[in-house]
């Protein structure tokens, strides 16, 4: 039985033993080994075997990339306004050793030079700027972060403001301005369609007199025309007509005066001249009968 206990003792120690002794580090993990307290390398990943301590001793270090949250910093703004803001910082560790040889915990030096480097970089900026340039912030922080860290071994991949809450009276007269400003906007909009409208309307009354004018235009050219094909016409008419055909003109003309009521009657001297061709038509005549 004391036997068994012995073996049973032996066992456990030699597992663990065995533990110190051989290591399985991941992919994305590494062993920062010291010897004898000094510093000998970093180990991994895959199958590691270490002396136990206190020959060899071995910290894990983690290689992902993690996310810190900040949580709500107030700040003054270079105006002098007071402001809140939480964000949040993306790392990683690019060098195992250094960040465990030269920092004793960089996850609370980084959280501790966040704030104080959120507060510097908020304090050079207007307000206006402040909540306008939320882009550029993120990358003046993730700047200047980075440049403390890398002696630490950890990368600043990126910064990203979550929130910016600034006091309630600036609130407020945020809100007016941008109702201001909204119905500003209405305002003009408004005014530019009654605008357009009015170009419109009178675009198309421009285009209405011109197409009246221009169909006016037409129908007396038209008049014209047909009032001088018909002066043509009588002229060409006129030309055409002989003495005969004037004379009988001119005596129909004395018979319609002769059935008019009135007593008097003014008879041209030219009639004379109109008559004596009809006269010696007639003479013609009766002298071809004799």
């Amino acid at each position: 039985m004391d036997q068994l206990v012995v073996l049973a003792i032996i066992l456990v120690v030699a597992i663990a033993a065995l533990r110190n002794i051989v290591h399985i580090v991941p992919e994305y993990q590494r062993l920062v080994v010291l010897a004898f307290g000094r510093y000998q390398g970093t180990k991994g990943p895959g199958f590691v075997l270490l002396f136990p301590p206190p020959i060899q001793s071995a910290m894990n270090v983690d290689l992902r990339e993690f996310v810190m949250e900040i949580p709500q910093q107030t700040s003054i703004t270079k105006d002098n306004a007071p402001i809140s803001i939480d964000f949040l910082i993306y790392q990683k560790v690019v060098e195992a050793a250094d960040s465990v040889l030269k920092i004793q915990n960089f996850r609370t030096a980084v959280q501790g030079i966040a704030t104080t480097t959120l507060r510097a970089v908020i304090g050079d900026i207007p307000l206006d700027d402040v909540l306008a340039k939320r882009e550029q912030i993120n990358e003046v922080l993730r700047v200047k972060l980075d440049d403390i860290t890398q002696r630490w071994g950890v990368k600043v991949t990126t910064v990203e403001i979550r929130e910016i809450t600034p006091p309630r009276d600036i609130q407020d007269a945020m809100n007016r301005q941008m109702s201001a400003e909204r119905n500003r906007r209405a305002a003009i909009l408004e005014a530019e369609g009654k605008k357009q409208s009015a170009i419109l309307v009178a675009e198309g009354d421009k285009q209405s007199n011109i197409l009246q004018a221009e169909g006016q235009k037409q129908a007396q050219f038209l008049r014209a025309e047909g009032f001088s094909l018909a002066l043509d016409k009588i002229n060409d008419a006129a030309g055409h007509a002989d003495a005969r055909t004037m004379t009988l003109q001119y005596l129909d003309a004395l018979k319609t005066l002769g059935s008019s009521p009135s007593t008097k009657f003014v008879i041209p001297t030219e009639f004379t001249s109109l008559v004596a061709p009809l006269a010696a038509m007639a003479r013609g005549e009766g002298e071809g009968k004799r």
